[in-house]
């Protein structure tokens, strides 16, 4: 009999990261291959930040801090959910993490017990499952696909809520499809939540500052102010400001929860890097301006993506409204075969085939609970983006009729 935890038989390892590695491996054996696996941005953290850090560790800020956050650091996210969300919340109410992904493990370990039931629109990010499952809880998946915008509606939230439901997980703009609710529409679904007092909202908010054509963010707290005393509001600098290596996210909610989120992060990890902590500081509270810049690189990017995948034979690709991913679906190129003599059976082996064939590295979209589809992250270079858009072009292009 095995020694390991039957839990992990419940779980798989992150298929986003395992692509970035197959990626990465290809590449150091020679073979020519762009990575659209990953959600990185390829822009360098601002100087103003890595100086702050270098700063750190000069006054010898490196040794441990109180468990989840330096005062510092959570005066500056208190300051940042006032500013930019309107919301306000005491240091006792924030948590800060290593990453946002400690963050919702935390929550969920400090939360969940055996029966009770999370909420998941998809497509969805590869880990909220799986979080909930080894928390020995059961993720409700909810399609919404592009009929909706890759959209949640009210009426579909409001038929998979019932008694056992402990959370509701929400993602705008979301990973990995880049769609974001409006205020309209956040307030159908938050007029739900409002219905069901036993229901939770964990909202991940990585993506927020990453929005474009005028989208304008809005979280469930701030667009419904009842929401607050049962909402986990969650975010990070990994995205926006191109810290992903840093592996700080934070989070703001109700004190018992934050406590006990503090409980669990004080038996794993303990603190976060200090050095990091203080490097989060300025990000927050330091110059803003770029934001704007590098969004400007990435709708760029976006519409250029989205213009060659339409242009591909047998592809279909929405225009997200923020983040730096599209999820063009691939539908109509199952059942062919490609010029190397695959099947195309799935979007598995759509993936796998254009790997193999083409060298372009993308993430099928069965990892994030809805098919057929990929994802491309398109947080790389204008030169990269065009190549591998011609090779995904030359590869849908090959794709015959199987006999």
């Amino acid at each position: 009999m095995s020694f390991l935890s039957r839990s992990l038989d419940r779980v798989a390892p992150s298929p986003t990261v395992a692509v970035t590695q197959l990626a990465r491996e290809l590449a150091l054996a020679g073979r020519d291959i762009i990575g659209l696996g990953a959600g990185e941005p390829d822009f360098d953290t601002p100087e103003n930040i890595k100086a702050a850090a270098i700063a750190a560790i000069h006054a010898g800020k490196t040794k441990y801090t109180a468990p989840d956050g330096i005062p510092e650091l959570k005066a500056a996210i208190c300051e940042k959910f006032l500013r930019e969300n309107g919301l306000s919340y005491a240091p006792s109410q924030v948590s800060v993490s290593t990453g946002g992904k400690q963050v919702l493990f935390n929550a969920a370990l400090a939360t969940l017990n055996p029966g009770d039931e999370v909420v998941i629109p998809a497509p969805y990010w590869v880990s909220y499952p799986d979080i909930v499952k080894l928390a020995g809880a059961e993720p409700v998946i909810v399609p919404a696909g592009s009929e909706t915008g890759f959209k949640i509606t009210p009426e579909a939230l409001e038929a998979a809520i019932t008694p056992g439901t402990k959370w509701f997980i929400f993602n705008s703009p979301s990973n990995p499809t880049g769609a974001g609710y409006s205020r309209t529409e956040l307030q159908a679904l938050t007029d739900v939540l409002m219905r069901h007092p036993h229901v939770w909202v964990m909202s991940d908010d990585m993506y927020e500052h990453l929005a474009y054509d005028g989208f304008e963010f809005c979280t469930p707290a701030e667009v419904e102010p009842g929401l607050m005393d049962r909402t986990l509001t969650v975010n990070g600098v990994s995205k926006a400001y191109a810290m992903t290596g840093w592996r700080i996210g934070y989070a703001a909610g109700p004190e018992e929860l934050i406590t006990a989120m503090r409980k669990v992060q004080s038996q794993s990890t303990t603190n976060p890097c200090s050095i990091s902590q203080w490097a989060a500081v300025e990000a927050l509270t330091g110059p803003q301006d770029f934001l704007a810049e590098r969004n400007a690189a990435f709708a760029r990017r976006r519409d250029l993506v989205v213009s060659a995948l339409n242009e591909a034979p047998h592809l279909s690709c929405e225009v997200p409204q923020g983040a730096f991913y599209v999820y063009p679906s691939c539908g109509a190129a199952i059942g062919k075969t490609s010029a190397g003599g695959t099947l195309i059976a799935d979007d598995e082996t759509f993936a796998r085939a254009l790997l193999e064939e083409e060298g372009v590295a993308v993430v099928f979209g069965a990892a994030f609970g809805l098919s057929p589809h990929f994802r491309i992250s398109y947080a790389t270079s204008e030169d990269d983006l065009q190549e591998a858009c011609r090779r995904i072009h030359r590869f849908c292009d090959g794709l015959r009729e199987a006999t």
